[in-house]
Formats: structure tokens, sequence, C-alpha cells
């Protein structure tokens, strides 16, 4: 189960500056989700508890996915992938 942290506890672990991520991207996490209705949902979700939508949803057939960023500005995306796509070219 992924944990997040406060700002000053995340400090503990590391000696370098912490980035704003309302100003820089430093990275994009993405989460693989059981089925596209299961993005949309965990999407709203984010959105209903002071997530901003970062991009349309992106459909392309056998991958489907869309973002969010969270109330600190980190970058979220959930992606489904078509288990009978895989090794398709």
């Amino acid at each position: 189960m992924p944990c997040l942290l406060t700002e000053k506890f995340f400090q503990t672990f590391t000696a370098k500056a912490i980035a704003d991520a309302t100003k820089t991207a430093e990275v994009i996490v993405a989460l693989s989700a059981a089925s596209r209705a299961e993005v949309d949902e965990l999407v709203n979700k984010a959105q209903a508890a002071g997530g901003t939508i970062s991009n349309d949803p992106a459909d392309h057939g056998f991958m489907y996915s869309w973002g969010f960023q969270d109330p600190d500005g980190h970058y979220w995306e959930l992606v489904y992938m078509d288990p009978s796509a895989a090794g398709q070219a």
C-alpha cells in the first residue's frame, strides 16, 4: 500500500532540497489500474479530494490513461492496459 508523507517527514530521508512541484516537474507517478472504469474512478476521486485534472483521457485502444496533479502539484497517471494486447506489435 502506498504511503504519502508530509514534507517535514519526507525531509528526514534526504539532505537534498525538496522540489516545489507547483513550479517544477520532478516525476510522474504511474499506477496500473484493473480497468478503464477504475482509471476514471480514481481520477474523479482525486479531483474530488482537491486534485486537478492534468490532461484529457487518452484512449489508444489497447491502453487507456488519464492523469491529475495532487494539491502539492505532483503528477499522477492512471493506466489500464488490455492484457489481451500484451505481446502484440
